[in-house]
């Protein structure tokens, strides 16, 4: 048998590619590129709303106020851009209707925030949110309730969208589950009821005992934009590590191939370099000097 023929047998370039073992890991490759975009894109979509809010609290939460009937003309209007639009309201609050709502932990407590309904002059209801309690000592009911004002008051308070009702999940008397303000519309009247949105309590001009009120929050994109580059990084790893198996199988069944032999020989050197020591270069440069 003649040397080229010899070498042909020997040299089988790149047919293992269609291989199942390999069409298997370009697949795999493919699919978790394609999951690591998507992943990051999403990260990258997190991060732009947590800046569209952050854009949102700076523009609205310091606000001056406005007359809730001019904020929403309607009692199903709300816009996403009047999050924490402050609103003032005349009237007295319905404290009969007042509600708890259950299940609201802050700063790793338990605790309910206090829902009370406020009859404006015009004759509409609002849900005014009077701020956070903590779950009593000894029992699942806050120890001390804080009283709202009676009689005429002024309020401002700051717009939130209203929450979904959560199927199955149930609550005591004078509970409620949720910030569900149909179920407030329902009780109260559905033609007198705003259920577009609800209010955190602001201020009042009666000097009267709250909750914890809900302060500024802080602005930060979190760490949505670091994530969303460790995917892409996650892909760039994973196409680095198949072309080096690539590289590898290539040079291991094609051992003979002129293109292999040299990148074998490079790699001998540059191996053999890595390991002089500096007595050896100085050895060489004396040679080299005569």
């Amino acid at each position: 048998m003649s040397s080229s023929t010899a070498q042909s047998s020997k040299s089988q370039g790149w047919r293992f590619l269609l291989s199942r073992r390999w069409l298997g890991y370009i697949a795999l490759l493919v699919v978790f590129a394609i999951a690591c975009g998507f992943l990051s894109s999403w990260q990258f979509d997190r991060r732009d709303q947590r800046v569209d809010q952050n854009n949102l609290v700076a523009t609205n939460f310091d606000a001056e106020p406005q007359p809730v009937d001019e904020v929403l003309p309607e009692l199903d209007s709300f816009a996403a851009d009047q999050e924490w639009f402050p609103v003032l309201l005349e009237g007295e609050y319905l404290v009969e209707e007042e509600l708890l709502v259950r299940a609201r932990p802050r700063d790793g407590m338990p605790g309910f925030e206090i829902l009370t309904p406020f009859l404006t002059d015009d004759g509409t209801v609002f849900v005014v949110n009077r701020g956070w309690i903590a779950t009593g000592e000894e029992q699942d009911l806050p120890d001390h309730r804080p009283a709202a004002p009676e009689g005429p008051t002024t309020v401002s308070a700051r717009l939130k969208p209203g929450e979904p009702e959560i199927p199955g999940r149930g609550a005591p008397e004078g509970q409620i589950a949720t910030i569900h303000l149909e179920s407030f519309a329902a009780a109260l009247g559905e033609d007198r009821t705003y259920t577009g949105a609800y209010g955190l309590l602001r201020s009042e001009s009666a000097n009267a005992e709250t909750g914890a009120l809900v302060p500024k929050p802080e602005p930060t994109e979190g760490n949505h934009l670091s994530y969303a580059f460790q995917w892409i990084i996650f892909a760039i790893i994973a196409l680095v590590g198949l072309i080096y198996g690539l590289r590898e199988e290539f040079r291991e069944r094609n051992e003979d191939d002129p293109r292999v032999v040299k990148s074998r020989e490079r790699d001998r050197l540059r191996a053999a370099r890595a390991k002089k020591t500096d007595a050896d270069y100085e050895d060489e440069l004396i040679d080299s000097q005569g």
